[in-house]
């Protein structure tokens, strides 16, 4: 897995990019109550705005951490958002993106690194 300083996961399987949120944020967020998925072959560019979360606490944006095109939502957190705070670095995750160019993860962080930045 590799990390990002917005506190995003990416994990690649095969062609693609697994993105979800951490535990550490999952934690700062408190109860999550809503989340607002992204459409399927929508076109993000890095930085964009891709989903939204709403917790008992705030509101906060998800924001596309490499440039790619949406393949797949995970359904499941629609219908059980809390499932965020359930499992942040597993079954909660929120898309997998197709990108062009792997190699760009290893400008992320590695859990090691994320451990570091957060502590």
């Amino acid at each position: 897995m590799k990390f990002t300083e917005e506190h995003e996961w990416l994990r690649v399987e095969g062609d693609l990019v697994v993105v979800g949120i951490t535990e550490h944020a999952a934690e700062q967020l408190g109860d999550v109550v809503f989340v607002e998925l992204p459409e399927v072959e929508a076109q993000f560019a890095k930085g964009d705005e891709v989903c939204v979360i709403e917790s008992v606490k705030a509101a906060s944006d998800i924001l596309a951490p490499v440039e790619g095109e949406i393949v797949e939502v995970n359904e499941a957190l629609s219908e059980n958002p809390g499932l965020v705070n359930e499992d942040a670095q597993g079954d909660a995750w929120f898309f997998k993106m197709k990108i062009d160019d792997l190699s760009v993860l290893d400008t992320f962080m590695s859990e090691d690194e994320y451990k570091d930045f957060i502590a």
